[in-house]
């Protein structure tokens, strides 16, 4: 009677333990691999991405994500059109130019609302408003930042002489230029903390004359957006959860971004990267635009659809940049 129970009691255990196991197996076959590669190196610019996979919020939806950076050789969207990577994010501006050059690239979730471009000059250079610049030297990046400062002077008929930069700052410091092209976010506070005061800056931000453009947002080829459409959404509500997190978690979330750029060997600062986390927060917010967060409002599209089309030197396809082609949002 004793041995009859012990081998019930035996084999209940045995298939509790098989359907667990089967159970198991179920859940992680329903897990989809994804991997993320952000336009930069890391830092707060990044931080919802981070927080989302640290804190867990990916693989509550089911997701098995991986961040893979750029490095100085290859871009994100190298990585997107090998294979490597499924999703990027990337500048509005430059998402448009890799649809216009044949890339079918999609945009599913707009994070960022507002442009952080801005044009520094010293209060001593004698550029105090804006057709000041004419005649002037700025630096200008030398990698998909030029076309918005250049759509600006060519809309007011000002000459200036651009010089392409790299993202160094010490040029201008030095007065080897009369002004330059920064990112709020970033190279402006690098300004500040190099031993000139606020107010020996004269700062003329692009969203102020008409060029308000959104920047970041997540992309994928038009392939992985048929197949993997779910996956994509989840991934978008997720980083926007992973967003919500650091926006109440600030100090939490600058030690998780220092920690990832040392594993990344890149030089760090808490005060530096704490203001790039403000400012960034404050392009997701929509402000005084009608879009909700994770949509790109029409206007601002066909505003940069035009710039688009004024700086492209080589054909396009018209038909393939429309509105339903290019963007195919999954936040509703």
């Amino acid at each position: 009677m004793y041995k009859m129970k012990l081998f019930h009691k035996i084999k209940h255990r045995l298939v509790f333990s098989f359907l667990f196991l089967m159970i198991a197996g179920v859940v992680h076959s329903q897990t989809e691999k994804l991997t993320f590669s952000p336009h930069w190196i890391p830092q707060a610019q990044f931080a919802g991405y981070y927080v989302a996979l640290d804190q867990g919020f990916y693989k509550d939806a089911g997701l098995d994500v991986t961040i893979l950076h750029p490095s100085a050789h290859i871009s994100s969207f190298d990585y997107l059109k090998n294979g490597t990577a499924d999703v990027v994010s990337s500048f509005l501006m430059n998402g448009l130019k890799q649809r216009a050059a044949g890339i079918p690239l999609v945009n599913f979730a707009q994070l960022s609302q507002h442009s952080a471009l801005m044009m520094v000059s010293k209060k001593g250079s004698s550029i105090n408003q804006l057709k000041d610049f004419n005649h002037k030297t700025m630096g200008i990046w030398s990698s998909d930042f030029d076309d918005i400062p250049i759509a600006l002077m060519r809309e007011n008929n000002y000459d200036i002489e651009s010089v392409l930069v790299l993202s160094s700052i010490n040029l201008f410091l030095v007065d080897g230029i009369d002004a330059i092209t920064v990112m709020y976010y970033n190279e402006y506070d690098q300004i500040i903390n190099s031993g000139i005061n606020e107010d020996e800056l004269n700062t003329f931000f692009f969203s102020d004359y008409g060029f308000d453009i959104p920047e970041d947002g997540l992309y994928c080829l038009e392939k992985t957006y048929l197949t993997k459409k779910e996956a994509l959404l989840k991934f978008a509500e997720a980083t926007l959860k992973g967003w919500e997190y650091a926006s109440s978690h600030k100090e939490y979330t600058i030690d998780l971004v220092v920690e990832k750029m040392k594993e990344a060997h890149l030089p760090n600062n808490h005060a530096h990267q704490r203001w790039m986390l403000d400012k960034v927060l404050e392009l997701m917010s929509p402000g005084n635009k009608n879009v909700k967060k994770g949509q790109l409002l029409d206007a601002d599209y066909y505003r940069a659809l035009d710039i688009v089309k004024a700086t492209l030197k080589s054909d396009y396809d018209k038909s393939d940049l429309m509105l339903e082609n290019f963007y195919k949002p999954l936040i509703k």
